[in-house]
């Protein structure tokens, strides 16, 4: 079965690492990656580390993206802007917390716009 894809965005390797390990001790098959820190494994983002997790976490049902700071939102923006994938979405949710809601959903077989809006109504504020 070909699940939708997750992609963790992170300033630090470690975080994004961390928020996979977490997230796998649950679900095992839907497919997740990280786009941790820069290419000197240094603090920050890499657009370049996003769109190979991007292209890694694509199974044919699309993409979401998950991201921990401002920085990593707008490199995530460009890697949108530079993939010829339609079915890629950035999430507006906590990173673990979000990524977690969004493998679980994933894992029950769910589409893309159906788990982008049960991470949504998670966390929307009532």
């Amino acid at each position: 079965m070909a699940y939708v894809g997750i992609v963790l965005i992170s300033h630090s390797s470690k975080i994004a690492e961390g928020a996979k390990e977490l997230i796998r001790q649950v679900i095992k098959d839907v497919p997740i990656e990280t786009a941790g820190g820069t290419e000197d494994l240094e603090i920050g983002t890499s657009i370049e580390k996003i769109n190979a997790a991007i292209e890694q976490a694509n199974q044919g049902n699309g993409v979401l993206l998950f991201y921990d700071l401002g920085s990593a939102k707008m490199n995530a923006e460009m890697a949108i802007e530079m993939t010829d994938l339609k079915a890629i979405k950035l999430v507006e949710a906590p990173i673990v917390e979000g990524a977690y809601v969004a493998a679980v959903e994933a894992g029950m077989g769910k589409n893309l716009e159906d788990i982008y809006d049960s991470v949504i109504q998670a966390f929307e504020h009532k």
